[in-house]
């Protein structure tokens, strides 16, 4: 028998085959406007009816990919913190997310500690960014009112503030507008979509009018030094602050000089003031077009937002406590603390240690630092602490802040979905 010659039931078999293909692929077609004369004159590779099947497999494929991640995230966080202390509670916030509560002995004596941790891999909804009490710099307000106007799952008080006013002191960005300038270059933590980087941060800032370039010293930032040139937008307030003796002020609005004077200005939506030494910008006139070109060091491209803290706490996977260099010895010893780091897998981790009470006496930022590195930050940094520290999750205050429910904040760390 030749088995190259197929049988005439074997012919009968295909026949029929290519005949339902082909009857398929017509009504399908036809359902979305092709005649079946243009159908056949192009033929049939392959039925639409197959590329459906082939997404549903992907999407099943992709549904058991998350799920295999999420047991890893479940499975590793009950595994890193069950060893971690005692009095151990770990609760999940939502898909990623979750709240772990405990407690660690320091020198035989105990520290409670608030942590969150999330992968945002698994859950791309989550934000995490600073947020601010109030449209402007100079407001305070409570963590749950915070928490409560922008729908927040979770909180942890933000930056340093100044305590009269509320503006927050060093760099801030929020959906990729800056906010304020660094102090004493100290570091901050650059969040992007898909990652984190942490660095200590300069600022760059220049303001051109005709052939002359001045340099800017800051933005939106209290006045350290007489000799500085510094930029006030709308967001610092109404009116800019009193002119320093020998200063002046300049209104620029729609990238043109307004007005130059001695006193302060209401500051334009569209433009800001700078108050700056009367010797350094002598030059200028009234009328005069300016660009100004403000940027923080490194550039971060790409970042969506940046909140400093200070000192470190991790450095490249070691402790490392800066605190010296960045001008923060006043906050040494041990007092309730707040910290920000991240993972090697990016998973990011934010912590609260209560203090200045016997049931929990609070942390040096030496053992703060040892403690990032032990839940696998390779890099982690110090946040306001003291009467700041606070942490809000799922509706309630979760920590035992100094004042009941947690002082008046300039800003915070949110989580939001």
């Amino acid at each position: 028998m030749d088995t190259h010659l197929p049988c005439k039931k074997t012919k009968t078999v295909i026949a029929i085959f290519l005949s339902t293909v082909a009857v398929t692929g017509i009504v399908f077609f036809q359902n979305r406007g092709f005649a079946a004369n243009e159908l056949l004159a192009q033929g049939i590779v392959v039925p639409p009816v197959i590329n459906s099947i082939d997404k549903e497999k992907d999407k099943v494929q992709h549904n058991l990919f998350v799920k295999d991640k999420l047991k890893i995230f479940d499975e590793e966080i009950n595994s890193k913190y069950q060893k971690a202390g005692y009095n151990v509670v770990i609760k999940p916030i939502d898909i990623g997310i979750y709240h772990i509560k405990l407690t660690k002995n320091y020198k035989g004596r105990p520290v409670r500690l608030n942590i969150i941790e999330l992968d945002k891999s698994l859950n791309p909804q989550l934000e995490v960014k600073p947020t601010l009490a109030s449209e402007t710099l100079a407001h305070r307000s409570k963590i749950k009112n915070i928490s409560n106007k922008h729908k927040t799952l979770a909180a942890v008080n933000g930056t340093y503030f100044k305590p009269q006013t509320g503006v927050p002191l060093g760099t801030l960005m929020i959906n990729k507008k800056l906010y304020t300038g660094p102090i004493y270059d100290r570091v901050a933590i650059g969040l992007f979509n898909d990652k984190y980087e942490m660095a200590r941060v300069q600022f760059n800032g220049t303001l051109r009018y005709g052939h002359n370039e001045i340099k800017i010293d800051n933005i939106n930032q209290p006045r350290m030094l007489s000799s500085y040139v510094l930029i006030y937008t709308s967001v610092w307030g109404r009116y800019s602050p009193p002119c320093p003796s020998g200063a002046v002020q300049i209104l620029i609005e729609d990238k043109k000089v307004k007005e130059i004077g001695a006193k302060n200005f209401e500051i334009p939506q569209n433009g800001y003031v700078v108050v700056a030494p009367a010797s350094k910008v002598e030059n200028i006139k009234q009328g005069q077009k300016v660009d100004v070109n403000l940027k923080v060091m490194p550039e971060w491209s790409g970042v969506n937002h940046i909140i400093s803290g200070g000192p470190y706490l991790v450095k490249n996977g070691e402790v490392f406590v800066d605190m010296t260099e960045e001008k923060l010895t006043a906050i040494g010893g041990r007092n309730p603390r707040t910290a920000i780091g991240y993972t090697e897998n990016n998973h990011l981790i934010l912590v609260t240690a209560d203090g200045r009470e016997g049931s929990s006496i609070g942390l040096t930022l030496n053992e703060l630092g040892a403690f990032m590195k032990d839940l696998g930050c390779v890099n982690a940094m110090n946040l306001d602490g003291g009467g700041s520290t606070v942490m809000y999750v799922d509706g309630n205050v979760v920590n035992k802040p100094v004042m009941q429910g947690g002082i008046p904040l300039s800003n915070a760390v949110t989580i939001t979905k």
